[in-house]
């Protein structure tokens, strides 16, 4: 490959103790090496690194106390397959960034106005933001001349009607504090929605998608020909669907009912919703194996904690039926979604009058592949679309710059 044709991508994705990373080139798509650096600023800084071609994989355990560290680390592992940030085939860095709000509705060249909008939003992601802000600030030292692009999670639902994305308050006092339905996980419906439309041989402008991303975060959305109309997370990715510690939809009044009379603190109860609701707080697990192995040796507590999870999946799923009105498909994708057939099977269970089945022998079998479930003439696809979000950031980081590395 000519070093004046930059058609390499690096995806970062920080969080607050961990990068994951993946060099992918562009110009077919693949991915040339994958990594994970977890528990930054402890002593036991864990670094794994992948070259795929050869299928070497590398480990080192030791303290890394920052996220600069943490960059500089895996520099250094590329640099050792030749696929070092130094490289000029190396066109930009592409970076996953939680919350976009109002105002990213599209992948973005990062300068200090963008990162400013960014901090600015952290009150509405306290968690993610600010680890996002410091891998691109990271980057930004490594490479300075190259370009970073931050690709945001809210983007793709920033099409979503007034009608959607309001909630029923004050509007006034909505407007001050920026409250209303922003949704997450945007890069995997992205991705599925219109790797679903590839999988039925149509266009995504000719298709309408059921998208529902199970993974231990689980979200819904409805996608009318490409462009997402609704989606089941809202202010925060605490709304919606049953997840693995989150509680999704409760009424609100629950949380006064703890202040008041629980005498329960604000961040108490936050700790609560996030992190011991959802399968966790129902029945202790919140791995959906577990679960189902518990389920299947007659455990009272794991069932009614699967119930409770398919019956508000079905209500997401007939409510974003209803909103499209039409449905060519439903796409299973993430860890939950791909992988874990009853919950696929339970989901579509008694829908049977929306068109909506699964056969038995399809549904059973595991694969990388995205493929059908449903019957073969049944009048609505039900499909398992694995998600790669990694590629849709590259897809998109490569969108907005590539044209500007060409030579």
């Amino acid at each position: 490959m000519s070093s004046s044709r930059a058609t390499r991508v690096l995806v970062l994705n920080s969080g607050s103790s961990s990068v994951k990373y993946q060099l992918l080139d562009m110009s077919d798509s693949s991915r040339l090496a994958v990594g994970l650096v977890e528990r930054i600023g402890e002593e036991t800084s864990r670094l794994k690194h992948t070259h795929v071609e050869s299928g070497a994989t590398r480990e080192w355990t030791g303290p890394i106390p920052d996220h600069e560290a943490a960059l500089k680390a895996v520099a250094e592992e590329l640099a050792k397959d030749g696929l070092g940030l130094d490289s000029p085939e190396l066109a930009a860095i592409g970076h996953r960034v939680v919350h976009g709000g109002q105002t990213f509705t599209a992948p973005t060249v990062v300068d200090d106005a963008v990162l400013a909008e960014i901090e600015r939003l952290i009150p509405v992601a306290p968690l993610h933001n600010p680890a996002n802000l410091t891998g691109i600030r990271t980057a930004q030292a490594l490479r300075p001349d190259l370009p970073q692009v931050a690709v945001f999670d809210t983007a793709f639902h920033t099409t979503m009607p007034e009608s959607a994305a309001r909630y029923a308050i004050d509007v006034a006092t909505a407007d001050a504090h920026r409250i209303r339905r922003y949704g997450f996980h945007g890069t995997s419906h992205a991705y599925v929605a219109r790797a679903t439309a590839k999988l039925l041989g149509r266009t995504p402008e000719e298709v309408n998608v059921i998208v529902l991303h199970l993974g231990n975060g689980a979200s819904a959305s409805a996608v009318r020909a490409g462009v997402c109309v609704d989606t089941s997370m809202g202010l925060t990715p605490l709304e919606g669907l049953v997840m693995g510690t989150r509680s999704g939809d409760v009424d609100p009044a629950v949380i006064f009912h703890l202040m008041r009379v629980g005498g329960m603190s604000t961040d108490e109860i936050d700790t609560l919703l996030n992190k011991k609701s959802g399968l966790i707080g129902l029945c202790g697990d919140n791995d959906m194996r577990e679960i189902r192995r518990r389920v299947d040796e007659g455990d009272e507590q794991a069932q009614l904690a699967f119930d409770i999870y398919i019956h508000r999946l079905k209500k997401y799923i007939g409510a974003y039926y209803a909103v499209l009105g039409r449905v060519d498909a439903v796409a299973f994708t993430a860890g939950v979604g791909e992988n874990a057939s009853p919950v696929r099977d339970a989901a579509m269970a008694g829908l049977e009058g929306l068109g909506l089945s699964v056969d038995g022998e399809r549904n059973a079998v595991r694969s990388d592949e995205p493929r059908l479930i449903s019957p073969e003439y049944s009048r609505v696809a039900v499909a398992v679309v694995p998600t790669d979000e990694e590629l849709e950031i590259a897809t998109q980081t490569y969108a907005l710059v590539g044209s500007n590395t060409q030579q």
